[in-house]
């Protein structure tokens, strides 16, 4: 008896900021691969998180949140998105219990247009009622007729089988992508800059975190730790002395959480050291915004 054909194909996570893509991703996946904060704009990269079994591979990505763009690096983002809408054999849309539906009107138009396969998640149903969720799910039915609606919460884990059902049903017949060990496309030096700069967000607030930009300068892996070198790079003075804190408290604070976060995921003792540098204007350079990997040409 024939075994089962094998199935693989990219199944790209897209939508607006703060609708839980990301912690949709992670639980998904299995790993924490993104980022979470409550702030937008949390996700700056595609980040890719990798599935396999005996006759599949699912490769999850996961795109920035949709906005508008104001600067250069945003409009780098947002090239991600549009780039993950094009090569994708699944798209899953994620929106959640709270968004207006009218929000980035034009991308819900290109889901209606798309030849490939259109899995709609309301995420954090665990926030809402009954009603309100069945009533977001005919109105999702009706703007994405094509669509198939899930209500779900990655937070809770809950309906996410059934997400993944649909996924291996409808991709494409195809051999592996990836090597069948591998579960993302991104190295250690990429997670260990993520993981500063989630810290960065969960302690700065205001404008802060989006003025920054962290560079993993430095990665020795030794017999018994690592030895990770990083700077953090703002676009004032001013910010830096904030970054740093009095007597460099704010700064130690991130290091420490970011070391710890570092050792359970890398699974080995690391020393950290962080550094503040002024770039006044990589937002907009794209000699520096290619350095930083959103631009790639």
């Amino acid at each position: 008896m024939a075994g089962k054909e094998h199935k693989s194909g990219f199944v790209n996570i897209i939508g607006n900021p703060n609708v839980g893509k990301s912690t949709l991703m992670n639980a998904l996946v299995g790993e924490k691969l993104s980022i979470v904060t409550a702030k937008a704009q949390t996700t700056r990269h595609r980040i890719m998180g990798i599935i396999s079994g005996d006759d599949y591979q699912i490769v999850y990505s996961d795109t920035p949140g949709i906005l508008k763009p104001s600067y250069k690096l945003q409009e780098s983002m947002m090239n991600f998105v549009d780039t993950a809408i094009g090569d994708a054999d699944v798209i899953l849309y994620v929106t959640d219990v709270v968004e207006k539906g009218d929000k980035n009107h034009e991308y819900v138009e290109k889901l209606n247009k798309l030849q490939c396969p259109v899995i709609i998640v309301i995420n954090k149903i665990d926030k809402s009622d009954q009603k309100t969720v069945a009533s977001l799910v005919e109105k999702w039915s009706k703007a994405v007729p094509k669509a198939e609606i899930f209500a779900a919460s990655a937070l809770e884990k809950f309906n996410l089988d059934a997400i993944f059902e649909k996924i291996l049903e409808v991709l494409p017949v195809s051999p592996p992508w990836y090597d069948k060990d591998a579960f993302t496309d991104k190295n250690m030096r990429f997670f260990a800059s993520e993981i500063i700069r989630e810290k960065i967000l969960e302690t700065y607030t205001k404008e802060i975190p989006y003025c920054t930009e962290v560079v993993v300068e430095e990665f020795k892996e030794g017999e018994e730790r690592y030895d990770i070198s990083a700077v953090i790079n703002v676009m004032r003075e001013s910010q830096k002395g904030i970054i740093i804190g009095r007597n460099g408290a704010a700064l130690k604070k991130v290091g420490t959480a970011a070391r710890h976060d570092m050792e359970d995921f890398f699974q080995k003792k690391v020393f950290l050291s962080l550094f503040v540098k002024v770039e006044p204007y990589w937002r907009e350079d794209r000699k520096m915004l290619r350095r930083f990997g959103y631009i790639q040409e």
